[in-house]
């Protein structure tokens, strides 16, 4: 299991980290390239009530093995796409196979929390994260290289598929859900809205970070090696999912969505109010570091959901992620478009925020 969030987070960034060489090999201006990341989380929406009956219905290691197959698979099509309309078909499936293995994998990941005493779930988004950095310096360094972006996503995507053959069968077993819950629709419940919320706000200022910290180092900072910002980004990610257990437990749940807050405005405006190299760094970093904790903490709260299983509990929670994705790069491109990339990236700021009262309101209601 370990292995493959590895490999998550290194075939995913793989990808982002490469979103500035396909806007130019296109000719795309930043409204264009926001209407093609568009179709990652339209696609992601489409799968989730597919990726939630298949954790229900399913051991999970079979729709992780299987979406994440597909999702290796699409990598090595995205630097193949001719066009922005073969690009926004291949992020489609990208995207959804994306969608299966992650609903699985993190399914698997609080099956096993719960069998241990010792908090683990954030060592495992720590591993995506790892992964991430691997997936950005080796960019980097083809970069540097002047390798083409096809033979690179051909050897990210050959390493995964060796991988996934050998470690299939050391995933967990005879974990499928016993069916207790359905989705009931009316009012919402606020135990999952409030949790969705949290997921939703994370997730625009992840997303965007994604997408557009690449682009923001190559146009706004102007470095050529535009890899950057997105490799200190990621790192500082890595390291707080690492220690975020021990953040918790020191602090407190409550306190660290607030602490994640201030770091991600106060990273975001550093960027912004001083965009030269340095500044910018310490401010991605800062974001990283505040970002990280918020998915995987959210997630083991919806795993003590006394109304769904976990599979299910996760599956209704990462439907905010989705729209958060839904909006945020988008979003960017099109603000960037009307104003600038610099102040577009306000809205990270404010979202960061947003983790404050939406977080106060949950424990606040759960301490009734």
């Amino acid at each position: 299991m370990s292995l493959f969030f590895f490999l998550s987070g290194f075939n995913f960034s793989s990808w982002t980290s490469r979103i500035p060489t396909i806007k130019s090999a296109l000719d795309l201006n930043e409204a264009e390239l926001g209407s093609v990341l568009l179709s990652m989380p339209i696609s992601s929406l489409i799968g989730l009530p597919l990726s939630g009956w298949l954790v229900s219905k399913f051991e999970t290691r079979k729709p992780l093995a299987v979406g994440f197959l597909l999702n290796t698979v699409m990598l090595a099509f995205i630097g193949l796409a001719p066009s922005p309309v073969a690009l926004v078909a291949v992020l489609f499936m990208f995207s959804l196979s994306m969608r299966v293995f992650n609903i699985a994998i993190n399914t698997q990941a609080i099956t096993l929390q719960k069998q241990t005493d010792k908090k683990i779930n954030g060592s495992f988004h720590g591993l995506w994260s790892t992964g991430g950095i691997v997936g950005i310096a080796f960019t980097t360094l083809l970069v540097s290289l002047k390798v083409e972006m096809v033979p690179h996503l051909l050897i990210v995507s050959a390493i995964s598929l060796v991988a996934t053959v050998v470690v299939y069968q050391y995933l967990l077993r005879h974990d499928v859900a016993p069916a207790k819950n359905k989705v009931r629709f009316g009012k919402p419940d606020p135990f999952i809205l409030y949790l969705g919320l949290l997921v939703f706000f994370s997730a625009v200022c992840e997303g965007g970070m994604f997408d557009w910290s690449g682009i923001y180092f190559q146009e706004v900072v102007g470095e050529e090696v535009f890899t950057a910002g997105y490799l200190i980004f990621m790192s500082f990610m890595a390291l707080s999912r690492f220690i975020s257990d021990k953040i918790i437990d020191a602090l407190g749940v409550p306190t660290t969505y607030v602490f994640s807050a201030f770091l991600i405005f106060t990273g975001i405006m550093l960027a912004i109010l001083f965009p030269t190299f340095w500044p910018a760094m310490i401010g991605f970093s800062m974001v990283g570091f505040g970002t990280a904790s918020v998915i995987p903490m959210t997630y083991v709260l919806a795993g003590t959901s006394d109304k769904y299983t976990p599979g299910m509990a996760i599956s209704l929670i990462v439907t905010f992620g989705i729209v958060g994705m839904l909006i945020g790069p988008p979003m960017i491109g099109y603000l960037a478009h009307a104003f600038s990339l610099k102040v577009s990236f306000i809205s990270f700021a404010v979202a960061g925020l947003m983790l404050i009262p939406i977080s106060k309101l949950f424990f606040k209601m759960q301490n009734r």
